[in-house]
């Protein structure tokens, strides 16, 4: 697919100092030795090619001071890349739209960090869930939407980033209401709801208490969250199973030692939660 080569090569810029401190700590990156068959499924041009979706803060965030790429998945990828003992080279997509669509043809990255979808399984392969994240419906100030029950009703249009775990889900579990496919990000997603263009706005709970803080007063979240977001490593179909045991080993890994945790709260993210063993 086209990339964006703005974007590219911003975070190509930012992400410098992670390619060349792509290791983990010392004492961690080397305890297991690497299956050469896993290191060939996972970097098979000598580099860990890391997609990774800009728009989504509970996956990537940018360093205040700095503007490179920070966040859970920026943490794993550059984990992962130094068990393997290869550079990093992160793979960025704007939205989870230009995401899905890398997944037309042959694939160009080697590890996506991005939410597991039935719809994606035809494409990938995954690892376990290493975070789950909430996912609930925020509604502009006035709206009558008071509750889950509410949404699934004829005339409710649910406004969603076109692409992303939560379109995926509520296209195929929304009967009545309409969906309203967005581009990703902060500010389609005010413009939406202020414009009436849409009655409520679905995504995980962390980006949508950012996005709640940019509307008048009176937006609320509704209570419950309507699906839990299961967030794994994908891997190309056809790398073989030894790449797919390997990430096994490494979200296990990261999990027990409290990496991921770690990542999590370094990260500041609400509604989102270390996957249960």
């Amino acid at each position: 697919m086209p990339r964006l080569p703005c974007t590219r090569r911003w975070v190509l810029r930012g992400a410098a100092p992670l390619l060349a401190a792509a290791a983990i700590p010392r004492g961690m990156a080397r305890a297991q030795p690497v299956p050469e068959a896993a290191r060939a499924a996972l970097a098979p041009t000598g580099r860990l090619r890391a997609a990774l979706i800009l728009s989504n803060p509970v996956l990537v965030q940018r360093d205040s001071a700095t503007g490179a790429p920070v966040g859970v998945s920026v943490e794993l990828a550059r984990a992962l890349a130094g068990r393997l003992g290869v550079p990093l080279e992160p793979v960025p997509y704007a939205t989870p739209a230009q995401y899905a669509e890398s997944l037309a043809g042959e694939i160009p990255w080697d590890a996506g960090f991005a939410a597991r979808d039935p719809a994606r399984g035809q494409f990938l392969d995954f690892s376990p869930t290493f975070m789950e994240v909430d996912n609930v419906f925020l509604v502009p100030p006035g709206s009558r939407l008071a509750s889950l029950a509410d949404m699934d009703q004829p005339g409710v249009r649910i406004a969603v980033p076109r692409g992303s775990g939560p379109d995926l889900f509520l296209s195929r579990s929304i009967r009545n209401a309409e969906i309203v496919r967005l581009p990703g990000g902060a500010e389609p997603a005010r413009e939406a709801l202020l414009s009436g263009r849409a009655d409520a706005y679905g995504e995980n709970a962390h980006f949508l208490h950012g996005v709640m803080a940019r509307l008048p007063a009176g937006a609320r979240i509704l209570e419950g969250r309507f699906n839990v977001v299961q967030m794994a490593i994908a891997l190309p179909k056809g790398r073989g199973a030894e790449g797919l045991d390997y990430l096994r080993q490494f979200v296990a890994e990261m999990k027990r030692d409290g990496s991921i945790a770690r990542a999590i709260g370094q990260a500041g993210l609400r509604g989102v939660h270390v996957a249960p063993d």
